[in-house]
């Protein structure tokens, strides 16, 4: 394959008021409440989001703004809909193990607006080839940029998604974008004349440059380390490089070295800039005798080298047992927020995510149970989310002229806004309108398999007691989910998230058989919504 030039036009859809799942559905504020990245918008109180529906893959854009008692409210919405054949998440993201695949990118890139991996089809019809980056510009300009990987690496075995797109870092003054590409080395995206170029390199340890890779570069696995994540010092302009043999920077003269003793034969995962005062923070992760083993380092302002971050008890105490490799964590993202990094992690195999606050002295535990045990993720437990919902990605951003928001992407409950740096938190869920006195009853999703949620949304205008059942086709009641529960009279709608969604069981606890299952809403006043959902079945 040769390296390909020029830029692949994707589909664009202003689509206010609508998203596309399967064919057309009716939607309202996000393309689903499957997200998997948010990130910062060029303005003020505009934040972006990526979600996958069953079938395609969209962006939003929210326009957000802060009432006077605090709370995010969502002023305005738009999507744009990409390609059916594309995507920026691949299908292994939550059972991969390798910890720079459980992650998806994405920056702010000047005029290349808001960039994501692009992911394609395999053989096999499934999201596991990559295929360059989307630059983002509006809703209704969803660009595709393809990045073609070298003859001579594509010949290995090398599986796919080694050479993905796993990072990205954007210098303004140059405005050229920086793309780590795994085993596949570094790609430099230059738009600052006016057709944009590309270039390539790999990382060589014997000569410490970087060297041009063109098509017949034969990359190295001992001289040529894979490069997993890349940053920008904003002080410096140096590269910081997370890569398969150690963390390594290029300075703005050009020259490559070692950015890290203690980290000197590291596996490094990650690397990530920010914080006031400014500190970096790294991610080691590495297969050892069939489980993984990871760890969380940091190098704090005028220090002289990375130390692992520590973890301290809710009295203030450093804990002896390295809880980042016990947990089997891995990043999904860091948010800065002055002398607070908010590190977004999810646990290998397994539904457990939250985020840590990362202050000076290290990770605090937020709460100690009746048996002694610190709790350090943030999540489901402290209101980040108002349903338990695996966390994706997280990011700061400039909510209002004088303040940064918070936000986070969760896998099923849309995502999560905080105005008052994490204290409290405002979910934004792609919601119908709905109609008042149980006028119109939506399930969110209408597809579920056992164990998953599907939300049982509805409104009433006055405060009333709620009872929901499920039914099978055949009008035979197989749960009630609550009953005679007080619900507010909501302009929007009077949903409990946490306890209102039905998960696929029967009333003993197993899981029902595929097909389409009826739930009725009824209040104390007589009024009654009816509501339709499949369900896959599953195993208990």
């Amino acid at each position: 394959m040769k390296w390909t030039e020029g830029i692949l036009r994707l589909k664009g859809l202003v689509a206010a008021g609508l998203v596309l799942a399967g064919s057309a559905l009716a939607a309202e504020t996000l393309f689903s409440n499957y997200t998997l990245n948010v990130n910062a918008s060029a303005e003020t109180g505009k934040l972006w989001v990526f979600s996958r529906g069953d079938i395609y893959s969209g962006v939003t854009l929210l326009t957000l703004n802060v009432a006077g008692d605090g709370t995010v409210r969502l002023a305005e919405s738009s999507q744009g809909q990409m390609d059916d054949s594309l995507t920026a998440v691949h299908d292994s993201i939550f059972w991969d193990d390798m910890a720079e695949r459980r992650r998806t990118p994405s920056i702010l890139a000047g005029k290349l607006g808001y960039v994501l991996p692009m992911v394609g089809m395999n053989d096999d019809e499934s999201y596991l080839q990559p295929r360059g980056f989307f630059s983002v510009r509006g809703v209704d300009e969803i660009y595709g940029t393809p990045l073609a990987v070298p003859e001579k690496l594509e010949d290995t075995d090398s599986s796919a998604m080694s050479y993905a797109s796993s990072g990205f870092a954007y210098d303004s003054s140059a405005k050229a974008m920086w793309i780590a590409r795994g085993s596949a080395g570094l790609a430099l995206y230059d738009v600052s004349g006016n057709s944009a170029k590309k270039s390539f390199y790999a990382l060589n340890l014997e000569t410490k440059t970087l060297d041009s890779a063109k098509s017949s570069y034969s990359f190295n696995s001992k001289k040529n380390p894979d490069i997993f994540a890349v940053a920008l010092h904003p002080e410096t302009g140096d590269l910081w490089m997370a890569t398969s043999k150690g963390l390594w920077k290029r300075s703005s003269d050009g020259s490559v070295k070692k950015a890290s003793s203690a980290l000197d034969s590291s596996r490094v995962t990650g690397v990530w800039i920010g914080g006031d005062p400014l500190q970096i923070i790294a991610e080691t992760s590495y297969r050892k005798s069939g489980s993984i083993k990871g760890g969380l380092w940091r190098l704090k302002k005028d220090a002289k080298d990375f130390a692992k971050v520590a973890f301290l008890d809710t009295a203030g105490k450093t804990v002896k047992k390295d809880v980042y490799d016990e947990g089997d964590y891995t990043v999904s993202g860091i948010a800065f927020l002055g002398k607070t990094a908010f590190i977004a992690v999810g646990a290998s195999a397994t539904s457990v995510s939250g985020y840590f606050k990362l202050d000076s002295a290290g990770v605090r535990a937020w709460e100690q149970d009746d048996d002694g045990r610190n709790t350090w993720l943030y999540g489901y437990g402290t209101g980040a989310t108002d349903r338990d919902a695996i966390i994706t990605s997280i990011c700061a951003f400039p909510l209002t002229k004088n303040s940064t928001g918070l936000a986070l992407a969760t896998y099923g409950n849309g995502v999560s806004v905080s105005a008052d740096s994490g204290k409290t938190w405002n979910t934004i869920l792609n919601r119908a309108k709905l109609g008042d006195n149980l006028g119109s009853v939506r399930m969110v999703p209408s597809v579920i398999t056992a164990g998953d949620q599907a939300l049982v949304s509805y409104k009433v205008s006055q405060d009333s007691k709620i009872t929901i059942d499920v039914f099978s086709y055949d009008m035979r009641k197989v749960r009630t989910i609550v009953k005679d529960a007080p619900r507010n009279a909501d302009n929007s709608r009077s949903t409990n998230p946490k306890v209102d969604f039905w998960d696929g069981y029967d009333k003993a606890g197993r899981p029902c058989t595929m097909g389409v299952y009826y739930v009725r809403v009824k209040d104390n006043h007589d009024n009654v919504g009816w509501g339709k959902v499949m369900t896959l079945g599953g195993r208990k």
